[in-house]
């Protein structure tokens, strides 16, 4: 039986902490489930290896240990972040036009 889609608890622009971790990264893009390489999921040690029936996020993520990055972090893996310092990563500014009320507001793409 095939399970029902969960929706995204966290939506574009939002900043969220990876709760093991702990870096930083705002949301540019969501898969409504696991959408990566066989070998990305095989290389996660097994016993915190993630469900792929839920929801993946695409971040633009930092942390001290080293310069800004993309992950992907599936959502049982995501809280909300509480810092108010804003996210530094060189690609947001192709996506995004500011910090909004604590989220990051979306460019809109001219067609």
């Amino acid at each position: 039986m095939k399970h029902l889609k969960n929706s995204a608890k966290f939506t574009i622009g939002e900043q969220v902490r990876h709760r093991i971790y702990g870096f930083r990264g705002v949301v540019f893009d969501v898969d409504p489930e696991f959408s990566n390489t066989d070998e990305w999921y095989q290389s996660i040690p097994p016993e915190s290896r993630p469900r792929k029936d839920q929801p993946f996020y695409h971040l633009f993520a930092e942390s001290t240990e080293q310069s800004p990055y993309v992950a992907y972090v599936s959502e049982q893996n995501l809280v909300l972040d509480e810092d108010d310092d804003p996210i530094s990563h060189p690609e947001m500014v192709e996506y995004f036009d500011g910090l909004e009320d604590g989220r990051y507001v979306p460019r809109m793409l001219l067609n």
